[in-house]
């Protein structure tokens, strides 16, 4: 049974997607934007908003009871893969060893004008 992720601790859904989907021992949430969950506003610069990015991930992984140790698979997109090494060092600071598998692309555009946005699937 699939059940749908809903909170507060991260942006809402700009379109017909969900959070996340809860399929019993794995959740695959959506990807996260740097939003501000209260503010709707992005902040400027690729590290503001890595740092944000991954406070909303944090924010769906909390409101199922997980925290990034759970996370099994990551995907950073970009929009320039010149961000990249600046994005790990962000990146460093939530997941530790052993990391989960991770893909990192660079993209044409991402939504709202995005310099990143990070999807992530977790076990329970």
């Amino acid at each position: 049974m699939k059940n749908i992720v809903k909170t507060d601790k991260a942006p809402g859904a700009i379109g017909p997607y969900s959070q996340g989907i809860d399929i019993g021992n794995m959740i695959f949430f959506s990807g996260q934007i740097p939003l501000h969950p209260q503010t709707g506003e992005m902040p400027e610069g690729i590290e503001a908003q890595a740092k944000q990015a991954l406070e909303n991930v944090k924010g769906l992984l909390e409101s199922q009871g997980l925290d990034f140790s759970n996370v099994v698979k990551t995907t950073v997109f970009l929009d320039s893969m010149n961000d990249f090494n600046i994005v790990n060092e962000i990146y460093a600071q939530y997941f530790v060893e052993p990391y989960p598998a991770r893909s990192a692309v660079e993209v044409a555009k991402l939504p709202k004008g995005a310099l990143v946005e990070v999807e992530v699937i977790a076990v329970k």
